[in-house]
């Protein structure tokens, strides 16, 4: 009997994961949704809190988890450009097409988004720079 392959998320994965859910989710906020979405104009700060709490918390507390297991480079390099893909698309609305923002509420979910993914981007940057360099040694100083 030949045992199937079984397949697993690694947490690098599950980060790719998360920020292609939430690019996908930007469309159909912005382009699909109109004012019938499931984030109604009355709940919508509660449900962008949610979103956002969850996104960025595993997006940031991940990282430590994936620098000990970088065997594989490029799933690390995809991990960290992958969050160009939802700043990329709420940029895309707030610039290049701000008619589907016509309520301030929507203004207000596109300047949270723009914020959350900036700090997802260069903090995860930032972290994986310092967490580096610990594990390196970068900078200490030499016993003399």
């Amino acid at each position: 009997m030949a045992a199937g392959r079984r397949g697993h998320l690694s947490v690098a994965g599950l980060s790719i994961f998360l920020a292609l859910a939430l690019a996908a989710w930007e469309l159909y906020f912005f382009w699909y949704a109109g004012t019938q979405a499931w984030f109604t104009p009355e709940r919508l700060g509660f449900n962008m809190a949610w979103l956002v709490a969850i996104y960025l918390s595993y997006q940031l507390i991940s990282i430590p988890f994936t620098i000990p297991a970088a065997g594989s480079r490029f799933v690390g390099v995809v991990d960290g450009m992958v969050s160009l893909v939802p700043l990329a698309i709420v940029l895309i609305a707030v610039f290049g097409k701000p008619e589907l923002l016509e309520t301030p509420q929507r203004w207000e979910a596109a300047l949270l988004l723009i914020f959350v993914t900036l700090v997802d981007l260069f903090g995860g940057y930032t972290f994986n720079i310092a967490l580096s360099r610990r594990t390196m040694d970068v900078g200490t100083i030499a016993p003399t």
